[in-house]
């Protein structure tokens, strides 16, 4: 089990499903990486998404792992200036060799009186692989 800094949930959440799976990184939106309207770019989410279902992956294959496909990506909301940005993962299968990770973006926007709401989801698959780059089993739990 993967141990992230715990994250209250305000009351007046936007969207009132919780989160699936953990959270894994949280962080905030930048006007660095964003358009000139102040959205997020597609890409950097996408990055940051990869870094938390890497990190689950590479937690449950004891080890390295790289990235060998991501499928049903779905943008539902953007990614505003000022959001704090929190990935959640949750595990979808393990393989021989790979692990698939479904990993939710939520965004906490609106400072003190903030609201959570889910912007973007994917599956993400890791490939695990040894010192020398090759793929390897990945370990019983």
């Amino acid at each position: 089990m993967i141990h992230a800094p715990p994250v209250g949930r305000p009351p007046d959440s936007e969207d009132r499903s919780a989160p699936r799976g953990e959270m894994i990184t949280r962080t905030l939106a930048m006007p660095a990486d964003a358009n000139p309207h102040g959205d997020i770019f597609g890409g950097w989410v996408l990055g940051q998404m990869d870094v938390a279902g890497g990190l689950a992956a590479a937690f449950r294959a004891k080890g390295r792992v790289a990235t060998v496909a991501v499928t049903g990506m779905a943008f539902h909301k953007p990614v505003l200036v000022g959001d704090v940005v929190a990935c959640h993962a949750d595990l979808e299968r393990v393989g021989t060799t790979s692990v698939t990770v479904h990993v939710e973006v939520w965004v906490l926007r609106g400072g003190a009186a903030a609201r959570r709401i889910k912007v973007t989801e994917g599956v993400f698959t890791y490939v695990a692989l040894d010192d020398e780059g090759q793929k390897r089993p990945v370990p019983p739990e």
